[in-house]
C-alpha cells in the first residue's frame, strides 16, 4: 500500500511540476521558454533524445553526451553542487539523478520556487526505462517517451538472446582509478557491474559492494580475463604498463593483454545502455561473432574501445 501511495504522490509531484514548466509566466504576463537544468548523465541524453535539447541551459560534470552539451554551461560535479550555481541559471525546471547531492545543496533546492525532479537511479534495464518514462511524463512527451521506451525494450530483449549464446562465462574486473596506492574497482551495486552483468560477462570482484581500493592479493585471487576502464581516465597507461602493477601482473588478463576502454557516459546507465552492453559482449566473446542492434537515433558511434 506505501508503495502505491508513493507512486501517485510522484506522479502527482511530475504533473505539477510539467505544468508548471509549460505555463511559468514572464514580466509580461506571457509564457517563457522553458530553461532545464540536467544534472546526470543518463538525464541529459534522455532529455537530449525526447528533442528538449534546446531548452538545456546547464549540465553537470557526468554529462558528456551527446556532443551538442559542449557548449553548456557547467554546473559541476553531481555530488558537490552549489545550489547558488543552479539557481544563478534561472531554470524554471531542475531534473537531478538520484545520489545527487551534497544534502545541504538538495534541500535547497528543493525549497526553491523551481520545480526540483528526483529522477530514480537504478543498473539494470528496468531502471532505464522507468528514467525514459519518468522524464518523458515531465516533458509531456509521454508518447515519444513510450515508443523511445519500447525501442530501448526491444533493444534489451535481443541482448538478452544474445547473452544466451554464451557457453562459459568470463570474468572482468572494473577499474575506476589507479592512483599511488591500490587500484579502486567496482564490486557489485554499482553501474561498471550493471554493465558487466547485461554484457553477460561476471564481475571477478563482485563480492566487494561500491567502488573500493581492491586488495592486490583479491585481485590475483579473483583471476580476471578482462580488465575494463573508462577512456577518459588512466588514458595514458597502456596495456604494458598497466598489466605490470602488481595488482593485474599475474593475472589471466595480463597473460592476453586484454584491456578495453568504455566512454564513463555509458556508465549512466541512459538510452544507451543496450548498445554499450552490446559492443562489450561482442569485444569480450568474438566468438559469438554477434549481429549489430538496430540503429537508434540516440546512440551514437562505436562506444567499446581496445587499447
Amino acid at each position: 500500500m506505501r508503495g502505491a501511495v508513493r507512486t501517485v504522490f510522484l506522479d502527482i509531484i511530475m504533473a505539477a511540476a510539467a505544468l508548471l514548466l509549460i505555463m511559468r509566466p514572464d514580466a509580461a504576463g506571457g509564457a517563457t521558454a522553458p530553461r532545464i537544468v540536467t544534472i546526470g548523465g543518463a538525464v541529459t541524453e534522455i532529455v537530449f533524445a525526447l528533442g528538449h535539447g534546446d531548452e538545456v541551459v546547464a549540465v553537470d560534470q557526468t554529462s558528456s553526451f551527446p556532443p551538442a552539451i559542449k557548449d553548456k554551461p557547467n554546473v559541476g560535479y553531481m555530488r558537490t553542487l552549489s545550489a547558488e550555481g543552479v539557481l544563478s541559471l534561472a531554470p524554471t525546471l531542475i531534473l537531478a539523478t538520484e545520489g545527487s547531492g551534497p544534502p545541504d545543496t538538495i534541500a535547497v533546492l528543493q525549497r526553491a520556487a523551481v520545480p526540483f525532479v528526483v529522477v530514480p537511479e537504478g543498473y539494470d534495464a528496468e531502471a532505464v526505462l522507468k528514467k525514459v518514462r519518468v522524464i518523458a511524463k515531465i516533458l509531456g512527451e509521454t508518447e515519444r517517451g513510450e515508443a523511445m521506451a519500447r525501442a530501448i525494450a526491444s533493444d534489451f530483449e535481443t541482448l538478452a538472446a544474445q547473452r544466451a549464446l554464451i557457453r562459459q562465462r568470463r570474468k572482468a574486473v572494473f577499474v575506476l582509478a589507479i592512483g599511488s596506492g591500490a587500484p579502486t574497482v567496482g564490486g557489485s551495486r554499482t553501474s561498471a557491474d550493471g554493465l558487466m552483468a547485461l554484457a553477460g560477462v561476471d564481475n571477478a570482484l563482485a563480492a566487494a559492494e561500491g567502488f573500493k581500493p581492491a586488495v592486490v592479493e583479491s585481485v590475483l585471487a579473483a583471476a580476471p580475463e578482462v580488465v575494463l576502464t573508462m577512456i577518459e581516465r588512466n588514458h595514458g597507461m597502456d596495456a604494458k604498463t598497466l598489466f605490470a602493477l602488481p595488482a593485474f601482473a599475474g593475472t589471466p588478463a595480463a597473460r592476453d593483454q586484454r584491456l578495453l576502454r568504455i566512454p564513463s557516459s555509458l556508465l549512466a546507465f541512459g538510452p544507451r545502455t543496450a548498445h554499450a552492453a552490446h559492443e562489450l559482449m561482442a569485444a569480450i566473446y568474438p566468438e559469438l561473432k554477434l549481429e549489430d542492434l538496430p540503429p537508434r537515433p540516440w546512440t551514437g558511434d562505436a562506444v567499446v574501445a581496445h587499447p
